[in-house]
């Protein structure tokens, strides 16, 4: 018997374990106005034959005013989001990408992968993903600048359901 050292272990698959379908629970700050709010909905990571996947995020978006708008005036509505994920040669991280094909960020959970950032003119959005465990993770954006001050936290948690 041949035991297995540390350094013959099988790299993370990033793109195996998000496939499928998750819930996603979000807090909204926005630091400039004090103004609190929330996303709840479903992500669905579904597999392209390129070897990537596709990133489908519908929900419930809620503030505790209207952003921009009067003070205590609350806002609810639909929400929805998608990007594109691209295999980058390492099985642990892959590219994010708006659905045009413009670069985002790179997304992994290793210690050297697990952070990344994304200039949006003006502002500056970094990003910091956590693996939390086999079916669960989160991700922070700490948007910063002079059009934005936002902190955004999502929890993501598997579910049964199919991709």
């Amino acid at each position: 018997m041949n035991p297995q050292s540390p350094g013959d272990a099988p790299a993370f698959d990033l793109r195996a374990y998000l496939l499928g379908s998750w819930t996603v629970d979000r807090t909204l700050l926005d630091r400039s106005t004090g103004n609190r709010g929330t996303f709840t909905g479903v992500v669905r990571f579904t597999a392209m034959d390129d070897g990537g996947l596709r990133f489908r995020e519908d929900g419930t978006v809620a503030w505790a005013s209207v952003p921009g708008g009067p003070a205590g005036t609350p806002f609810t509505g639909p929400a929805s989001r998608e990007y594109l994920l691209r295999p980058t040669g390492a099985p642990d991280t892959m590219d994010m990408l708006f659905p045009d094909g413009r670069p985002f960020h790179r997304m992994g959970f290793g210690p050297q992968n697990s952070h990344d950032q994304h200039w949006c003119d003006p502002d500056s959005y970094r990003v910091s993903y956590t693996r939390t465990g086999p079916d669960d993770f989160r991700y922070e954006w700490d948007v910063t600048g002079p059009a934005k001050d936002q902190l955004l936290t999502s929890f993501l948690r598997r579910t049964a359901d199919p991709a």
